[in-house]
């Protein structure tokens, strides 16, 4: 039986950590290679996709301000990260004949195209994937809140949030034995309960605009095309 999409139009947000794979630091290529096939698989069911990665594999700002540095280098080196794992699954997304765009916050025409939501919902129209770049091009607004930032202005169905576990929990499972997982919870609720999957203005603004956020393991192969279809083990944020 062919399977059906639930949503038409999405942001996919992955960690920049999630793209180590099994190795301690950088980008693990059989990882990337797995992410761009279950990408293809999306394409392959008429879903329009645009993908928003961290940085955290290669540096952060928080880390860089923690450590005494300077908390806007540090953010905007976050930001030349982000955009090193665009062009990293870009490439992999091109081996398998996806086409696909990386659109840069931070503007660098020798590397990638700015962005606009001129150019994003033009390359999304004619079915390529889209790799937001740069963060929001701002310091002190993290991935998260780009994500929700763009599938709002991208009018997007839903965010798709890869974590390293599956969903949402009260405390951190790996931690508190005790923790308990939500199969569902308002965007309000969320944020009241401080939890922290995703930050604070990245759920206002998915709350704002009506976005719901389905949270689930990105380590579990197949997991974006399951939730896509409204199946597989997730937690739905929305009101």
């Amino acid at each position: 039986m062919t399977e059906t999409a639930r949503y038409g139009k999405v942001i996919l947000k992955l960690s920049g950590e999630a793209l180590m794979g099994d190795k301690g630091y950088g980008i693990d290529g059989a990882f990337v290679d797995r992410i761009a096939g279950e990408i293809a698989e999306a394409v392959d069911l008429g879903v329009k996709v645009g993908l928003v990665i961290g940085g955290g594999n290669i540096v952060r700002g928080m880390t860089v301000a923690a450590e005494g540095g300077n908390r806007v280098a540090g953010d905007h080196m976050g930001m030349l990260a982000t955009v090193i794992n665009c062009i990293a699954v870009h490439g992999a997304l091109a081996k398998r004949g996806v086409p696909a765009t990386v659109l840069s916050a931070v503007p660098m025409p020798n590397i990638c195209e700015p962005f606009s939501q001129r150019a994003a919902t033009a390359a999304m129209d004619e079915g390529r994937v889209v790799l937001f770049a740069g963060g929001t091009g701002n310091p002190f607004f993290t991935t998260d809140s780009g994500a929700a930032l763009r599938a709002a202005e991208m009018g997007c169905d839903a965010i798709l949030k890869g974590t390293q576990v599956d969903g949402v929990y009260s405390a951190d499972p790996k931690t508190d034995p005790s923790a308990v997982r939500y199969e569902r919870l308002g965007h309000r609720e969320a944020i009241e309960k401080g939890l922290a999957v995703m930050d604070m203005a990245a759920f206002a603004l998915a709350r704002d605009n009506s976005i719901p956020i389905i949270v689930f393991s990105i380590h579990q192969a197949g997991a974006i095309v399951d939730v896509l279809c409204g199946s597989g083990r997730a937690t739905v944020v929305g009101d």
